[in-house]
């Protein structure tokens, strides 16, 4: 079932996706003694982020894994995402978190990189998915068409000009050439296995995607629109990201 929490600005979206999340990641802890939650980088995430550091979480009991990484980037390049993660997220926590399983986008085999997170991943049940949706309705880095079924816990994909054209926008390169053409995400399957997800969302520049994951039809051409029949997805919006939903929520 996917819920929809409209927020007039979005500190106060963040504050509510966190408060969420920080609350299924105590009972996942309290139920299990342990959580293990994904988390996503991108300025989208960041007032959310700023929020769930400040929750009292116990992230020494919290494994984390990485939802996806550029291919080619070193870890301590400006725009390699876990460089980000660590910014915004990570070494922001009040103290360590069990365990930080990140995407190793620099290694020259893809597969193995995949096929080893996959292997790790397999090890859990996901109690907590923080993600995002992209400008062309994606999640993580599964540009449309996206496959629903994949078998795998993680992929090597390649991104569309539309991905592409965001990651430029929003800064993280000098020009589009700089913008790598492939990247490792997890997959859509091992998102949606997730118990919970908290999809955090804000500004118009998503409206047009939040429509269509929210309003349209179940299809891959709009992968986010998958949320539509997840039994726990919670979907935070600022005023400006629900701008286009027709139907009041």
């Amino acid at each position: 079932m996917l819920k929809v929490f409209i927020s007039e600005t979005n500190v106060e979206m963040g504050k509510e996706a966190a408060k969420q999340g920080a609350e299924a990641i105590r009972n996942a802890v309290k139920a299990n003694g342990e959580a293990t939650i994904v988390v996503a980088t991108a300025p989208s995430q960041n007032q959310m982020y700023d929020a769930l550091v400040k929750e009292d979480v116990p992230w020494s009991k919290v494994r984390i894994f990485h939802l996806d990484e550029y291919i080619g980037l070193k870890p301590d390049h400006p725009a390699s995402f876990r460089y980000n993660l660590h910014l915004t997220f990570l070494d922001r926590l009040p103290e360590k978190p069990m365990e930080f399983v990140p995407v190793e986008g620099e290694n020259t085999d893809p597969q193995a990189v995949c096929k080893k997170l996959g292997e790790k991943i397999g090890q859990y049940k996901l109690d907590v998915a923080f993600i995002g949706i992209g400008e062309n309705g994606h999640i993580a880095f599964n540009d449309p068409p996206a496959d629903f079924n994949s078998p795998n816990a993680y992929n090597p994909v390649t991104l569309d000009e539309v991905c592409r054209h965001q990651q430029y926008g929003e800064g993280w390169f000098p020009t589009m050439d700089a913008v790598p053409k492939i990247a490792i995400s997890m997959s859509v399957p091992q998102i949606f296995s997730a118990k919970i997800i908290i999809n955090t969302v804000p500004d118009t520049r998503k409206a047009a995607a939040v429509k269509a994951a929210v309003e349209g039809p179940v299809t891959n051409m709009c992968p986010a629109s998958i949320l539509q029949t997840h039994p726990d997805c919670r979907l935070f919006l600022d005023k400006p990201a629900a701008s286009l939903l027709t139907k009041k929520y």
